[in-house]
């Protein structure tokens, strides 16, 4: 959708290095028309700074929102960015995930009424994510599939990805076995519809609370388009102290009353029903 702005929100959680890398993507986008929030479940002041820093010179808004670290609350402060972003239409990833120069461009092409996108990514081993810097980001040096072969272990399917021209990748995206879901490192919907089903349910941790808003928003009759192999961003490793047998029990439980009885709101989203 030609001209469309965006808000792009970015989650982070003390992680400056990653955080880092994906600010100076933004900064290279072939799209003009976006903010840029970042969403910050808690992190010590130095991101705060870092954040600040990239503000000095950053070619389109940038802003941060943060609230107090009182454990796992993504969802809390995923929801209070959707309130407050200045577009019409959002744009979620991870403060681990670096777009590509047209990721935002992608999303507004295929923005459309009735649809949310669906995005995938290009995951890296800790050995390539840590050689990766913000001048190979400038000059689009870690998106090359030789470059980035050459620097460590890139997979089959990853390197398809990257390299994939605009023809393959639609073929692709009409191919894969992939299912169209929600996914918080690369998906996009409209800001009125993420209101009309309340947001993320704040009740799940870690483990499928962005499968869970997807599946409400299908049951609210938006459909997901697939776009995993257009939309490209590079995963960085990091290890998942937050995940646990219990929360992913728990999400699985939420997600299962949500598909079998047809939910498209939660009564633990953005308005809290007393």
């Amino acid at each position: 959708m030609k001209n469309l702005y965006i808000t792009v929100i970015v989650s982070t959680y003390n992680s400056e290095d990653w955080l880092r890398k994906v600010l100076e993507g933004y900064k290279h986008q072939t799209y003009d028309f976006f903010e840029v929030i970042v969403v910050d479940d808690g992190s010590k002041e130095t991101t705060k700074d870092l954040i600040d820093s990239f503000k000095l010179d950053y070619p389109v808004t940038l802003r941060h929102i943060w609230h107090e670290d009182k454990g796992y609350r993504r969802q809390r402060i995923l929801n209070i960015a959707i309130t407050k972003a200045n577009h019409d239409y959002i744009l979620f990833t991870d403060g681990d995930c670096i777009p590509r120069c047209d990721f935002v461009a992608v999303h507004a092409k295929y923005a459309e009424k009735g649809y949310f996108l669906s995005g995938g990514y290009c995951k890296l081993n800790l050995k390539l994510s840590t050689k990766i810097t913000q001048d190979n980001i400038a000059n689009a040096l870690c998106f090359d599939k030789k470059w980035l072969s050459k620097k460590g272990n890139l997979g089959f399917k990853q390197g398809l990805k990257i390299s994939a021209g605009t023809l393959l990748s639609n073929v692709l995206d009409f191919l894969t076995p992939t299912g169209a879901t929600f996914n918080n490192c690369n998906s996009s919907a409209w800001k009125s519809d993420l209101l009309a089903i309340n947001g993320y349910d704040e009740r799940m941790k870690y483990g499928g609370p962005d499968r869970e808003i997807g599946e409400r928003l299908v049951n609210f009759k938006i459909r997901p388009k697939q776009i995993r192999h257009q939309a490209i961003c590079l995963h960085l490793d990091h290890p998942r102290g937050y995940k646990t047998k219990e929360s992913l029990e728990r999400n699985l439980e939420i997600r299962r009353i949500v598909k079998s009885e047809k939910r498209t709101w939660t009564d633990f989203g953005i308005k809290k029903i007393k």
